[in-house]
């Protein structure tokens, strides 16, 4: 008989101006101080995969790895991409050998360009969902592979999206003594939102501390 697959604990992890802003509306994001980055880089050291969406990818081009801390390819997590349509370009950091790369499409995916992320080796593809990358399904697709911990690094549709379906565990924030402002710009959580305060995703308080000049806060989710 088969076990039960236990899905990954999900941190989400994020930098943000006082106003709630993890980037400008032209996609700057140089927000948190070294110390927060060192922090950010630890805390990636901890975890068995980092996960963002495409639009991350598409907009900042990441490393997503350890390399502020450690030059060794053993200490880097699983990077694991959410994209339903396979739109990762092929040479984008994300496919470097750094680390083991996970991209999760929809059926939707041409494949032709799935065939373009698994060809050369450095990406594994899985499909979950029609239309949309199913996350209940990756998470349980994670859990069978051993993942146990992921950091979830945006951006901030995704960081809905994942709040809605209940996958998220814990929230730690880097707040910088900034103000971005702009109704353009990306705020920690975006997506469709709730429609009442009541609906709201609620929080746990854990601590808070200061690192540098920025303020790091840290909840559990209820």
């Amino acid at each position: 008989m088969g076990g039960f697959i236990i899905k990954p604990k999900v941190i989400l992890n994020a930098a943000m101006t006082l106003d709630g802003k993890i980037a400008t509306k032209t996609g700057s994001s140089e927000i948190s101080g070294q110390e927060d980055l060192l922090r950010v880089h630890n805390l990636r050291k901890e975890m068995d995969a980092i996960m963002v969406g495409i639009n991350t990818v598409l907009l900042d081009d990441p490393r997503l790895t350890v390399h502020k801390i450690s030059s060794k390819p053993e200490d880097n997590p699983v990077r694991i991409v959410v994209d339903s349509k396979a739109r990762t370009p092929p040479d984008y950091r994300i496919l470097n050998s750094d680390a083991p790369t996970i991209i999760v499409v929809s059926e939707e995916a041409p494949p032709e360009r799935i065939n373009t992320l698994e060809g050369d080796g450095n990406a594994e593809v899985i499909i979950c969902g029609d239309k949309q990358v199913n996350l209940n399904c990756l998470m349980d697709q994670l859990g069978d592979k051993g993942i146990k911990t992921l950091m979830l690094e945006g951006g901030s549709t995704l960081n809905y999206s994942m709040l809605k379906a209940g996958l998220v565990s814990e929230v730690k924030v880097c707040i910088a003594p900034m103000i971005a402002g702009g109704n353009q710009a990306k705020t920690l959580v975006d997506g469709d939102g709730v429609d009442y305060m009541k609906d709201a995703f609620r929080l746990k308080f854990k601590k808070s501390y200061t690192l540098g000049e920025d303020i790091i806060v840290e909840y559990d989710v209820l």
